[in-house]
């Protein structure tokens, strides 16, 4: 078996692999304050509790957008594991031709996104992925990796409304009724849900329109894709464990060159 680590500003999705199947899946808060200590106690009581045994994981590969928790994860994974993980950047064999200005800018949340969504569904495809960012890529029908927009999350959006303007309450991210609201929070609330909808509609319009190809499959995925995806029409599929299996693919790319 194999643990793979999606690590992203808001979230950590953590999975266990047997082969190609998902044996268990946990999702933890971010916390850059966290020891290793507490990584490693951490995820053991996640082994513990679903009758996992960490004698069993013969590798462990991280994606990561957020550099400065990873000095404590890797510790913890090394105290846990005694494995030195595989971490997602540059030198790793992903199979995906990146046609960015610079490739090492693209972050490995939406490298390993790629490779799963076109390994499952081929191309060519939009990925919508509703994270701390929400983020659009393109993925050519020869597998290329073209680029992208990034926009704010859904979360950061309403966040920022309570923190900057006076008077608007902090709100819960649920849909309203009606997108005309006749109170504070429903109207905060249809901004956000439907605002955001309009948003993914609108420039996955654009994007299929850029590469003439209106068949252009779209894979939505993230922590935040519950709260817009019945409103987007142009969502085709929604597959919430993208980064998890494409961290899984990345493994059986690089396996035959680990040493450990």
């Amino acid at each position: 078996m194999i643990l793979v680590l999606d690590v992203g500003n808001t979230d950590i999705v953590l999975g266990v692999y047997s082969g190609k199947e998902l044996i268990d899946f946990w999702r933890i808060s971010t916390d850059k304050n966290k020891t290793s200590d507490e990584y490693r106690i951490l995820i053991y009581q996640f082994f513990q509790y679903n009758n996992l045994n960490v004698r069993d994981i013969e590798d462990v590969v991280i994606a990561s957008v957020v550099p400065n928790i990873m000095y404590s994860l890797e510790k913890a994974i090394k105290g846990l594991f005694n494995i030195i993980p595989l971490i997602v950047g540059p030198g790793i064999k992903t199979g995906i031709n990146i046609k960015y200005d610079d490739p090492a800018e693209v972050g490995a949340d939406r490298i390993v996104n790629a490779i799963a969504a076109y390994e499952k569904y081929g191309g060519p495809l939009i990925i919508v992925d509703f994270g701390t960012a929400t983020t659009f890529c393109v993925v050519s029908e020869k597998g290329e990796y073209l680029g992208g927009a990034i926009a704010p999350g859904i979360k950061i959006s309403s966040d920022v409304l309570f923190e900057k303007a006076a008077k608007l309450p902090k709100i819960e991210l649920v849909k309203p009724r009606k997108v005309i609201g006749k109170n504070t929070i429903n109207s905060m609330q249809a901004g956000i849900i439907y605002g955001y909808a309009g948003l993914v509609e609108y420039i996955v319009k654009k994007m299929k329109a850029e590469i003439k190809d209106k068949s252009t499959k779209v894979i939505a995925t993230g922590g935040f894709v519950t709260f817009v995806v019945n409103e987007a029409a142009c969502i085709d599929i929604i597959d919430r464990f993208l980064s998890l299996e494409g961290l899984n693919i990345i493994y059986e790319r690089n396996k035959d060159d680990r040493i450990r």
